[in-house]
């Protein structure tokens, strides 16, 4: 038997037979299976674009592949890349400016990657995963045509394995190296007992159901992870291998091209923890493999506090704006949150020929989260998070002249979306250097108001200190910019939708507007579906909000079995809380197992309705069901008021925390006539070290985690719940037997409850099968329980 092939049991209990995947009715079918409107990847040069048609839910057959769990990546050992990764289907080359199309001859057969554009735009490369391997293939603009470079075996076990470098006609791989060998053989006999240890020092670590388990588990990492990296000529396809291998994960070309930050695992790994955590060496390396030097050989991260961040060198970044500066972060503070300090990080730079020491830029009050540079200026942008109050900052600093005090560009609730600035427009092939024009830097953002979203293109002045619109969306449609075109903002290309619209792409240059696609509506079944946004207020005056949702031919005034579909947030204030989100101008589309399909059910949806739990971070928890049950009654009230809902015919669900919310509504009050709890946590002694925005751990406050936990109130669980959870769910805390467990908790103390266990699906479900046969889970249990229901429901269990 080869390296650790993933075989869960399926934990069906008390079920006497063995259930074959079902379908849900054809018109939920015919909406699930709709193409979805291709994304739209605009070249460096502002000529052309790629057009990329995504694919939907591969079949049960691709996630049943064998599948390695290394570390917190889940490989598929025959290609050496990502289980059941996303496919693209494919791939249209579109002229700019006038929108003119060409098909791009792909491979028939495979699994293709996302396009990666070279500096200059003139050349595309693109994975393609097939049966035993991962191919690379270049594309070139000026023809259309596309070729497989031959011999090159691509190592995607680690993210970004394919880098253009900056002359566009190298680019930079990572290979299964030529002379591996056989992969390692599992012992038949075990060896010895598994063994771990601890010295006494604290360090909480959350759940990771992807870590590995044995030291066969520890060789497989190893051999799957050893690359050999190597130059590919883009027009010659000559391979050019450098350094030796070895488990490379980060591989970083400085802006000329001329460096390279090389970031290098080794042993010894944990069993608690992600690959991230794993030793490491940071070099930097000239284009031959030569170090140039060694940055930092850092320790195994297994002592870091929670929700603390390891000590020594981290976050490294190149200068954008320089050729060959690297920069990282360092903490003041031992990474430890609850120390005490007026610093807790700080910046190094080192400039080429990295000689010396590195010199201190600037001293981060905050917990670092991330830097960017404004091309042509000395100007760094500093972004900090002060944990206490969630409070985010962004302060400018002038690089040349560190002393001179930090300016602060915005400062904000990180749950305040009303106050975002946005996403720093970029240059072409870097992700931290701004454009800019004259004085200004560019922002695009979802523009979230009292209206709802209203997406904007937005000019920062960086003398002044003001901020300029320069386009934003209009109230009836939902139009966001995907791409500029210049470093002003005066020509961009767009992304239009309105609830009649099916989305495309326009392009704008000053006052005009030019379509470059036409798209049409591939499911006109659901334009006959109303939306609208519903404020309201919670008992104790927390402003609330949800979309509601009535079915095609609703006749007012009938009142509809209903679904509450919701997921619970943290704030620090009532107004936040009652910030709206989301847009009703926007196309309607289903996709995945949505819970609007109920809609072509005959029911209403109220889709996002307002769960917050507001208080201070550190007990906002305390008072949480009271909050969500106080929730919940608020959106039914208002709902029955309108006239829309049927009071005594009302289902709740959700997925993830949002089922964690939805077994407590059914433990902690008589609202509902069923649940749907998907992929969920219920017993929060599983998650002692913290959850969510939950900072203390269970010593720490077991009240809390035990009033939480709605498993330590299963006996209250009358009302009918269904529980869906993937097989081999990779999320932190949501392990399957949490709902294993809580099935037997309900079924013991004489609940009513369904359990169905979706094999070789993760945290969220992606094979056709698994969302068609949840799709007819959940509409036949709230047909069952809610739609059908004729008691009035203060009989309900």
């Amino acid at each position: 038997m080869t390296c650790s092939l993933f075989l869960a049991a399926s934990a069906m209990i008390a079920l006497a037979d063995d259930v074959t995947y079902q379908k849900p009715p054809k018109a939920v079918l015919d909406a699930l299976n709709a193409p979805a409107t291709p994304q739209l990847s605009v070249s460096p040069s502002k000529t052309s674009a790629l057009l990329v048609e995504p694919s939907r839910n591969p079949p049960i057959a691709d996630l049943a592949q064998p599948m390695m769990r290394m570390a917190g990546i889940r490989l598929d050992p025959k290609t050496n890349g990502p289980h059941a990764g996303r496919e693209v289907q494919s791939l249209t080359l579109m002229r700019l400016p006038d929108g003119a199309q060409t098909r791009v001859a792909t491979p028939t057969s495979g699994k293709l990657g996302r396009p990666v554009w070279s500096p200059e735009g003139g050349h595309f490369a693109f994975t393609n995963t097939t049966a035993s391997e991962i191919e690379l293939w270049i594309g070139v603009v000026s023809t259309g045509l596309v070729r497989k470079v031959e011999g090159v075996r691509i190592n995607a076990m680690f993210p970004q394995p394919i880098h253009w470098m900056h002359d566009g006609k190298t680019i930079l791989a990572s290979l299964v190296p030529a002379s591996r060998g056989p992969a390692p053989v599992m012992p038949e006999v075990p060896l010895g007992p598994k063994v771990q240890e601890a010295s006494g020092r604290a360090a909480g670590v959350w759940t990771n159901p992807d870590a590995l388990t044995s030291a066969f588990d520890e060789k497989c990492f190893d051999y799957y992870g050893a690359s050999q990296l190597a130059f590919i000529d883009a027009v010659s396809g000559k391979t050019t291998p450098f350094g030796k291998v070895a488990i490379y994960t980060n591989v970083a070309p400085s802006p000329d091209g001329s460096h390279l930050l090389v970031t290098a695992a080794h042993r010894p790994y944990t069993y608690l923890h992600m690959y991230s955590a794993f030793p490491k060496e940071v070099e930097i390396w000239d284009r031959t493999g030569k170090v140039e030097r060694k940055i930092a050989s850092l320790p195994l991260e297994d002592r870091v506090p929670v929700d603390g961040v390891p000590v020594g060198p981290r976050a490294f970044v190149w200068r954008a704006d320089q050729n060959g500066t690297l920069m990282w972060v360092e903490a003041l503070d031992g990474g430890n949150p609850k120390e005490k300090v007026p610093n807790r990080d700080r910046v190094l730079a080192l400039k080429a020929p990295f000689k010396g020491e590195p010199e201190e830029q600037f001293k981060v009050e905050n917990r670092f989260m991330n830097a960017s540079f404004v091309d042509g200026t000395a100007f760094a942008m500093i972004t900090d998070l002060e944990r206490q109050r969630r409070w985010v900052r962004t302060q400018m600093i002038d690089l040349d002249h560190p002393n001179e005090p930090a300016k602060t560009v915005m400062s904000r609730d990180m749950r305040d979306r009303y106050k975002d600035p946005g996403t720093l427009v970029t240059k072409p092939g870097s992700m931290t250097l701004a454009v800019k024009s004259g004085n200004s830097i560019l922002f695009t953002g979802a523009g979230a108001s009292s209206k709802g979203d209203m997406p904007f293109l937005n000019a920062f002045d960086l003398k002044e200190q003001k901020t300029s619109t320069l386009f934003r969306s209009d109230e009836s449609s939902y139009e966001e910019v995907v791409a500029v075109l210049d470093d002003a903002g005066s020509r961009f290309i767009t992304r239009k939708e309105s609830p009649v619209d099916p989305p495309n792409y326009y392009l704008h240059d000053g006052a005009k507007a030019t379509a470059l696609t036409r798209f049409v509506d591939p499911t006109p079944a659901l334009r006959g579906i109303k939306r609208q946004l519903v404020t309201y207020n919670r008992a104790d005056g927390v402003p609330l909000s949800f979309t509601l949702y009535l079915p095609p031919n609703y006749v007012p005034g009938t009142k509809l079995p209903t679904v509450v579909w919701a997921y619970p947030l943290e704030y620090n204030d009532a107004d936040t809380a009652g910030q709206i989100t989301g847009s009703t101008k926007r196309f309607l589309t289903f996709t995945g197992p949505s819970h609007l399909f109920f809609l072509l059910n005959g029911y209403a949806v109220l889709d996002n309705a307002a769960m917050p739990v507001v208080g201070s971070i550190e007990k906002v928890n305390d008072t949480y069901i009271e909050q969500v049950v106080a929730s919940a009654k608020a959106a039914i009230d208002k709902a029955a008021e309108m006239g829309v809902t049927d009071p005594d015919r009302v289902g709740v669900g959700g997925h993830s925390y949002g089922a964690f919310m939805t077994a407590n509504l059914l433990a902690n009050s008589n609202l509902f006539r069923a649940g749907i709890a998907r992929s969920g946590a219920y017993n929060r002694t599983l998650t002692p070290f913290g959850f969510q925005s939950e900072r203390r751990t269970l010593w720490e406050a077991p009240e809390t985690y035990l009033k939480m936990s709605p498993f330590m109130s299963a006996q209250k669980i009358k009302t009918p719940i269904l529980l869906i959870h993937g097989e081999a769910d990779n999320n932190q805390g949501t392990f399957p037997i949490q709902s294993e467990r809580m099935y037997m908790a309900i079924r013991g103390n004489g609940g009513t409850i369904r359990y169905v266990v979706l094999p070789h699906e993760a945290h969220g479900y992606l094979g056709r099968e698994s969302v068609e046969h949840t799709l007819y889970e959940m509409l036949s249990w709230f047909d069952k329980h809610v739609k059908n229901a004729t008691a009035p429901l203060s009989t309900n269990p």
